[in-house]
């Protein structure tokens, strides 16, 4: 096998290999011998086939693994020798396409390296984490949310009328010229006014309404209502009204406490003093993070692959277009340009991806089993039903793991990066805490 270097500039590399057609035919016969003793041919005994007969039955279909073989433990000896790690998989073609048995094979090899990452003093590093305590206030807030979640409806006084937020309860039948239709009437229905639950129109004509009223609803289904014969057309509810409620919160006391899993009123404020906290501390590490980033990314500078930037800018740039576009859920919307902006925080990205991954790797960082698991339940809650396939197309699918480890392997490489830093505690209130978030999300 020979290697020639044909190019070396800045991160790009490129090399010709040729191997020989004796060191293919050598490794064509080193597979036949080592095949040989379970082979069986009618006429020979097993294991007793002549190897020029083996040769020409099984030589040319051995001809094509052996090129490959020999190409990548010539790759992989590269890379042992020189210490190069590619960006992206390197990209090798035969460049004797004209190539018959008996002639050398002549390969092209090229690839971008992975730089050198300088050294971090990452003790030098300072940060401050916010700390925000839950106050008697927002407790009393939260759980007063929590009231009107469980709040219920408790019937009005005989003759009044229903006013928004008020729950009615009726039966009513749908008719589309006149015409009765599949799934346009119900009884004993209960709606909250204001709810949104029926189509724009319908709730707000209940207004007013009494126990015991018959009342005609007009309203005009959306053009892209999703009963295509239904859709643009107008239609007439004859609504008899049953019963009219309004709402009432439930009781701030034990028994609110137990419908949510606490043993009583103190405990349930102590367990949303608890979320309420957490929720805060998930915020203040958010902020924390891009505090370590930015101070990151201004002390280390090095050449980025050209490959990985692009790749990652045509990201960028497509998934910004996505939420600019909200509603263009394809991907046949052509080529997206990509910007300069895009183009900096690309290089922005690849820069601290490729610091963390170095920090990660001399730090032994590793993602285990059991926060894999983990992470592959929460994400099987957003499938209902199918969590048994959503496992096992996670477990048939390499990419798919790589994108639920890499956030994980962050987060890990982070907080090994503040247990070096400097890291002091500064207690804030909720409203610096939501201004130093909203300041996160204005820069992004």
């Amino acid at each position: 096998m020979q290697v020639t270097e044909t190019l070396n500039e800045g991160l790009k590399r490129a090399y010709t290999l040729m191997v020989t057609a004796q060191e293919l035919d050598e490794k064509v016969n080193e597979k036949l011998l080592e095949a040989q003793p379970e082979i069986e041919m009618k006429g020979f005994r097993k294991g007793k086939v002549p190897m020029a007969l083996l040769k020409k039955q099984f030589g040319q279909r051995l001809l094509g693994e052996a090129m490959q073989e020999t190409i990548d433990g010539a790759m992989n000896q590269h890379f042992e020798d020189s210490g190069d790690r590619p960006a992206v998989q390197p990209e090798v073609k035969m460049t004797n396409e004209d190539w018959k048995e008996g002639d050398d094979v002549h390969v092209e090899m090229s690839y971008e390296k992975l730089p050198e990452i300088p050294e971090v003093d990452l003790a030098s590093i300072s940060l401050e984490r916010l700390v925000v305590k839950a106050d008697d206030a927002s407790v009393d807030e939260a759980l007063s949310n929590l009231a009107d979640a469980a709040k219920d409806y408790k019937a009005r006084d005989e003759g009044a009328a229903a006013e928004d937020g008020d729950q009615v309860v009726f039966d009513f039948v749908g008719k589309v010229d006149g015409e009765a239709f599949e799934g346009g009437s119900a009884e004993d229905y209960p709606l909250v006014l204001g709810s949104g639950q029926f189509i724009p129109g319908f709730e707000e004509q209940l207004v007013g309404v009494k126990a015991g009223e018959e009342k005609d609803v007009t309203v005009t289904f959306p053009e892209e209502y999703q009963a295509e014969h239904l859709a643009g057309k107008e239609a007439v509810f004859t609504c008899t009204i049953k019963e009219v409620k309004a709402p009432a919160a439930a009781e701030l006391d034990d028994e609110l406490a137990k419908k949510f899993g606490a043993e009583d009123l103190d405990g349930l404020k102590g367990q949303i003093r608890e979320r309420l906290e957490a929720e805060y501390a998930g915020a203040a590490r958010a902020v924390l993070k891009r505090d370590l980033l930015d101070k990151l990314d201004a002390l280390v500078s090095f050449e980025l692959p050209p490959s990985l930037v692009e790749a990652e800018a045509g990201q960028i740039a497509h998934q910004l277009y996505h939420e600019e576009h909200p509603d263009d859920h394809g991907h046949d919307h052509g080529s997206i340009e990509t910007t300069d902006e895009h183009k900096k925080l690309a290089e922005r990205r690849v820069r601290l991806g490729l610091l963390l991954a170095e920090l990660g790797q001399k730090a032994e960082v590793q993602v285990t089993d059991a926060e894999m698991t983990q992470a592959i339940m929460n994400q099987a809650r957003q499938y209902p039903g199918q969590e048994r396939q959503f496992f096992e197309f996670v477990q048939q699918n390499a990419q798919m793991q790589q994108q639920l480890r890499a956030p994980i392997f962050e987060d890990k490489v982070i907080d090994y990066v503040c247990e070096l830093a400097k890291v002091d505690d500064k207690e804030v209130s909720k409203d610096d805490l939501e201004k130093a978030v909203e300041a996160l999300e204005s820069d992004d």
